[in-house]
């Protein structure tokens, strides 16, 4: 499973003030971390830290770039700033996110045609997250046609199926694991699939426990990528893990070794 670091978030208050201050030191330090923790993309998103989203994302791609080499997932609700970002990126990038709605759908995939990005796309619509994995998977197959529509490859498609904090939408769980499942059934090749893994978590206790135990039951369930805390260890360790009892890994005694630096 490819862990997209989620620490360059404009949500977080140090990285709020780098933005703000245009002080590349904080945001470089969490672009190497996360490299070298093992993540295989970095989600950058400015946040709410400033009103010129547009011009703070090309400053944001620009100084993580002068890190890390490894691909960048950007992630924001403002197209324009996704494609300053993608305008700069020196590799080919994610897109993180586009709903099935449909003229949101026509910006982002016209898009990732442009640049070859990969794209993110929610199984949501216009009346928000579906209770249910049948309404998840049938949103998820207008993702796939739009997709398709627009020439770019169905395994460059990343459906995430959006899991809700426990504590509030517990029910939500199995239908996430469901429609993961359901979502290699749609095509050939089918699409891949992804997670905001913190989500689960949000407003818990136990929030790193929560997060382990879910990355570990989505991948039973055919999870490709995350978006989660590459420097925790114990998740690292956790994914490392899944991955090879599901025999997607081989195994060796420094399995979770070799998970972490395969992208160094």
């Amino acid at each position: 499973m490819i862990i997209i670091g989620e620490r360059i978030n404009g949500m977080f208050r140090d990285i709020a003030k780098a933005i703000r201050e245009k002080d590349p030191k904080p945001v470089q330090e969490w672009a190497r971390k996360q490299e070298e923790a093992g993540a295989g993309y970095l989600d950058i998103n400015v946040g709410p830290a400033v009103s010129d989203r547009v011009s703070a994302m090309k400053w944001l791609v620009e100084v993580t770039q002068e890190a890390s080499k490894i691909p960048l997932c950007l992630d924001s609700t403002d197209y324009d700033a996704i494609e300053a970002g993608l305008e700069v990126c020196k590799e080919p990038a994610m897109i993180n996110s586009v709903p099935a709605i449909p003229d949101k759908m026509d910006r982002v995939f016209t898009m990732a045609a442009k640049f070859n990005a990969e794209v993110i796309g929610l199984a949501m619509g216009e009346e928000g997250i579906p209770k249910d994995a049948e309404s998840r998977v049938a949103l998820a197959m207008e993702l796939v046609a739009n997709c398709d529509a627009y020439g770019i490859p169905i395994d460059s498609l990343y459906i995430d199926p959006l899991a809700l904090p426990c504590n509030v939408g517990q029910a939500h769980g199995p239908e996430v694991f469901e429609t993961l499942r359901q979502i290699k059934l749609l095509s050939d090749p089918p699409p891949k699939t992804a997670i905001g893994l913190s989500n689960i978590s949000q407003g818990t206790k136990e929030r790193e426990i929560i997060n382990r135990t879910f990355a570990a039951m989505c991948i039973a369930c055919g999870l490709d990528a995350a978006v989660a805390d590459a420097c925790d260890e114990e998740l690292v360790a956790t994914i490392a893990t899944a991955r090879v009892l599901m025999n997607l890994d081989i195994f060796c005694d420094s399995y979770a070794e070799v998970y972490r630096t395969r992208n160094l």
